[in-house]
């Protein structure tokens, strides 16, 4: 309970933080906006709004996709949108007359959604602007939702998650608060919005426009500040560091250690570490492998330490035999760290899979990066804190190009388990008979004949066993395993066709063979293809966890 309690003030503090974040601060000037017009109730409904609707669409985001099949990527396009075409209006007197009147007449049933609607925009209207705003924004709540999962992890309350959830949104909206109550009071103490209103409605219609555009480009990925990137001199600063170096929490808790004796923060002063959070069958930390074992060979004799602190999603990823196979599969030479109990993980304060600590020579934490991407940058602050001098050598990992409309992640137990459409209900933990729709969804998959839904995967239970998932990707992988000490054959069906050509690495003739808990690679496609794989097991005992996708 206390630490609960914690957790959830910690949600506070860091919802609060973000008035210094650059994700808040397009979503300020709309708040403004908002709330320049109305009544004096409206920037509390505003706030409220915001409140309800982000901890609502953060946490229930899986439910809500599950029932009503609506990608919630199209959710918040709506969202955006609406508030642009209420700049829109703003910019027009004649619009925002025709709206008011309109409004005017809609006010008995509430649909005051403009911002434009200065007699009847009231606390309802308020509420309606500020969810529209936190459907948007609610891409900034990463790292709670991470937190979220990993509380899942480790089984602890999903009220607390919940609360947490909400005193993040709460932290965030203080500010947005103080700008919402006080910002037309101020104006109005001078004289100056009642003189010059029409004046005003223009300027923060222009400016809600310029701020949903400016998410839109973030949203992207494109940087307005430009990229930078390695070249072939040394490195001559960090880049992107963050503000404050601290000391490198201790790597404590540890159950076992690969490729090394135990290793200690202390002990490391004097070298450059990167601390690489992962785990073995999460397809992002598989995709940064290539980069981070480049580093390693390129660096460790000039003095970098990289430790990979394996901290599992999985129940089968605490074992020490499977950890162990995954790193001779995929030759990583640099030491690994179980860290089963996730008490680096929570002394760090991490809440990715992968994410990179890059700690200095006196032992201080001043570079970090969450998730795939800014390769480059991470080597150039490898290189400037050892001092390397030499070029670059370069080495070419290709990229993938993105497929905006790629298939998420998908999580098969019931505690995570989405889109699922079979036609009979999910039965918990025991054995029960399913079938295929006649129809499903996109991204939706199903299950025929005999399997055990348990908490965190699914288990083959019959000769008539098999699933279905429609997707769209590139590349499929499957987190699957077997605990029976036999060998299991699962056959691939790619739309009607046995699996011959696009097929992935672990595929032969047509199946994968599984004999451990690992990530198999299913299909590896041209180019993206919208379609239908269907696993067959050739025997009862097969666990299937997740679905992954990759470009």
């Amino acid at each position: 309970m206390q630490t609960d309690l914690v957790n959830i003030g910690l949600g506070f503090l860091e919802g609060f933080a973000l008035i210094i974040s650059p994700c808040i601060l397009p979503i300020l000037p709309i708040v403004l906006a908002g709330s320049f017009t109305g009544s004096k109730k409206r920037p509390l409904g505003i706030i409220a709004g915001f409140v309800i609707f982000f901890a609502v669409f953060t946490f229930f985001s899986r439910k809500l996709v599950l029932y009503s099949g609506i990608d919630l990527n199209i959710v918040r396009h709506v969202a955006y949108a609406i508030l642009l075409l209420l700049g829109i209006v703003m910019l027009s007197t004649y619009l925002t007359d025709k709206f008011g009147s309109l409004t005017r007449r809609l006010a008995n049933t509430g649909s005051t959604l403009s911002a434009a609607n200065n007699a009847q925009g009231g606390f309802g209207s308020g509420v309606i602007f500020g969810a529209l705003i936190a459907i948007i924004w609610t891409p900034c709540a990463g790292p709670i939702l991470a937190a979220i999962i990993v509380q899942t992890v480790i089984q602890q309350t999903s009220l607390a998650s919940f609360l947490t959830v909400v005193a993040f949104g709460i932290g965030a909206a203080t500010p947005m608060l103080i700008i919402a109550l006080f910002g037309r009071g101020i104006m109005n103490k001078f004289g100056m919005f009642k003189s010059h209103m029409t004046f005003f409605r223009k300027l923060l219609g222009a400016i809600i426009i310029a701020s949903v555009g400016y998410m839109v480009v973030l949203e992207g990925g494109i940087s307005l500040a430009g990229a930078t990137s390695s070249n072939d001199n040394a490195a001559v600063s960090l880049l992107n560091p963050i503000a404050k170096p601290y000391p490198a929490p201790a790597i404590e808790g540890i159950t076992a250690w690969i490729n090394s004796p135990p290793l200690t923060i202390s002990e490391l002063k004097g070298k450059v570490v990167l601390i690489d959070f992962w785990t073995y069958s999460c397809i992002n930390c598989v995709r940064t492998l290539p980069y981070v074992k480049d580093w390693y060979a390129k660096y460790h004799d000039q003095g970098l330490v990289i430790i990979g602190v394996h901290t599992p999603e999985f129940e089968f990823e605490k074992d020490l035999t499977n950890v162990e196979k995954a790193v001779i599969r995929d030759e990583i030479k640099y030491p690994v760290a179980l860290d089963n109990k996730f008490v680096t993980w929570q002394n760090y304060h991490n809440a990715y899979w992968p994410a990179h600590y890059l700690i200095n020579k006196n032992g201080e934490v001043v570079y970090t990066h969450f998730g795939e991407g800014d390769y480059d940058v991470t080597e150039n602050n490898i290189r400037f804190l050892l001092g390397v001098n030499t070029p670059v050598t370069d080495t070419t990992i290709p990229d993938e190009t993105a497929n905006n409309n790629q298939t998420p992640e998908t999580y098969l137990g019931y505690a995570r388990g989405q889109r699922f459409e079979s036609q009979e209900t999910a039965t918990k933990d025991k054995s029960a008979k399913y079938s295929y729709p006649v129809n499903a969804l996109s991204d939706a998959w199903a299950l025929k004949g005999s399997w055990i839904i348990m908490r965190d995967r699914i288990i083959s239970d019959g000769a008539d066993s098999a699933i279905k998932m429609n997707l769209n990707s590139r590349k499929v992988y499957l987190v699957m395993g077997n605990s029976t000490g036999k060998t299991i054959n699962v056959k691939l069906v790619w739309n009607g066709a046995p699996v011959n050509v696009g097929k992935g690495k672990d595929v032969v003739d047509s199946q994968i063979k599984v004999d451990n808990h690992a990530l198999y690679e299913a299909l590896v496609l041209d180019q993206p293809q919208v379609g239908t794989l269907e696993l067959l097991p050739s025997a009862p005992g097969l666990e299937i966890y997740t679905f992954t996708f990759g470009e």
